[in-house]
């Protein structure tokens, strides 16, 4: 690391640590009601400010104080592969199309490895992955939590979680995947003083522990995916960073001190982390990184006060998630047909996506997607190949999410919460073809 942002990182831990810390909001609104704070993307890219998309090298990032033990870290002892892409560009608009794999590796339950399957899901094998890469989805993101996998008070990774993780990523790679690894769910849940072993949370009293955590993770993942892992392999820093427990937890107030600061924070870990794995070197110098909002939400990264960080190998590209129109695709009982004014509120995202980031020279996936279970097949199909078609039109790859969760039970208010449920990986098939084949026909 630079010299002179190790001093501004002292200046910036004597300076927050004078500061007042902030006061605890009041408790988060649901997720589920808050997204209805959906605005036109439009209204943003008319005021964003096209020349100020990048963060400038950051003036506050916080010295380390812990390092892993290097001797426990799974290093990348693979055969080196050439890596051949060219441009950010190159990578993502090969991804296509994609699918999570969701509620696995990010689980919480349960301990060491056995937490894979801790929230019910099956253990993941190798001929679920062929079958997912046969069925023509290209690529897989893996979302992965790792504070629950640590071993010592220095952030140490278990090797033997890196090397159950090591293994999917091979498989899908095999396939001739695309895969996107992450840092998943281990955000804390509520805005209080962080203790060790408790994730990141996006304040100024927090940054120090967070970066403590997040530093050393990356590290480690540099580490054991590096020269053997070529443009087939990409990076992304992290999953909905979020004031958790407050109510700005899925939305971003331009008139709150607090979002703000969590603004800034975000902007200035972005570019910690982008730096820390373009130190690694070998391929990890030129892998694409993809870069997230607040919330991972692009009502938050189309405010002009998210800035891409600075990378001299200029492989960026943002990420964002869309559950999108909200009344459709996420809220329950909400809305079952997809309708015109749904289509417009779709076309306003991808239109600003494209004019703050793509245009600027940072392609753009949607890490996240899907609409909920209504039992309304024929809407969702619609709404499928709509996103995906739309999507498609700026080269951006949306990424299904999935939890297996497709059966719709009862009567009551809440029986379409939480229904992404498409492909049976007990059988290795897709409960409703219908929308694989909507999605693939949108994406070739």
């Amino acid at each position: 690391m630079k010299k002179s942002i190790l001093l501004a990182a002292a200046l910036f831990i004597i300076f927050t640590s004078c500061s007042k810390q902030t006061k605890t909001q009041s408790e988060s609104t649901k997720k589920t009601e808050t997204a209805k704070k959906e605005v036109s993307a439009t209204e943003t890219k008319t005021s964003e400010n096209k020349t100020e998309l990048s963060a400038k090298e950051p003036d506050s990032n916080s010295i380390v104080t812990v390092h892993f033990n290097e001797e426990r870290a799974i290093k990348d002892e693979g055969t080196p592969k050439l890596y051949k892409a060219e441009s950010a560009f190159d990578v993502v608009g090969n991804m296509k199309n994609g699918w999570n794999l969701g509620n696995t590796f990010d689980a919480t339950g349960g301990s060491g490895n056995a937490s894979e399957t801790s929230w019910g899901m099956p253990f993941t094998t190798k001929a679920m992955i062929d079958e997912m890469a046969a069925s023509g989805i290209r690529s897989i993101r893996i979302p992965v939590s790792w504070v629950r996998h640590v071993e010592d008070k220095n952030y140490t990774i278990n090797p033997l979680w890196m090397k159950r993780v090591k293994e999917v990523v091979d498989w899908a790679i095999e396939d001739g995947m695309y895969v996107i690894l992450n840092c998943h769910h281990d955000v804390a849940g509520k805005n209080t003083v962080l203790k060790y072993g408790q994730g990141y949370y996006p304040t100024k009293q927090n940054s120090q522990e967070s970066l403590d955590f997040l530093v050393n993770t990356w590290e480690q993942i540099s580490l054991a995916f590096n020269n053997s892992y070529d443009e087939h392999l990409m990076f992304e820093l992290m999953n909905e960073p979020r004031l958790a427990g407050t109510n700005y937890e899925w939305w971003f107030d331009q008139n709150s001190n607090l979002c703000k600061e969590a603004a800034e924070i975000l902007n200035m870990w972005n570019q910690v982390l982008v730096d820390t794995v373009r130190a690694s070197g070998g391929n990890n110098a030129k892998r694409v990184i993809g870069i997230p909002g607040l919330q991972a939400s692009p009502d938050s990264s189309l405010k002009p006060e998210f800035k891409m960080p600075e990378d001299d190998a200029k492989m960026l590209a943002h990420s964002c998630h869309m559950y999108t129109p909200y009344s459709f695709a996420m809220e329950s009982p909400g809305e079952t047909e997809f309708t015109d004014a749904h289509k417009k509120n779709l076309v306003s995202y991808f239109e600003g996506l494209n004019y703050k980031f793509v245009k600027n020279g940072y392609p753009v996936y949607i890490g996240e997607y899907g609409a909920t279970n209504k039992n309304n097949l024929d809407q969702k199909v619609a709404w499928f190949s709509f996103f995906n078609k739309n999507a498609q039109k700026y080269g951006m790859p949306c990424f299904l999410w999935d939890n297996m969760q497709f059966k719709v039970t009862g009567t009551d208010g809440n029986r379409f919460n939480e229904k992404y449920g498409f492909y049976n990986r007990n059988t290795r098939t897709w409960f409703e073809p219908e929308i694989l084949e909507a999605i693939i026909e949108n994406t070739k």
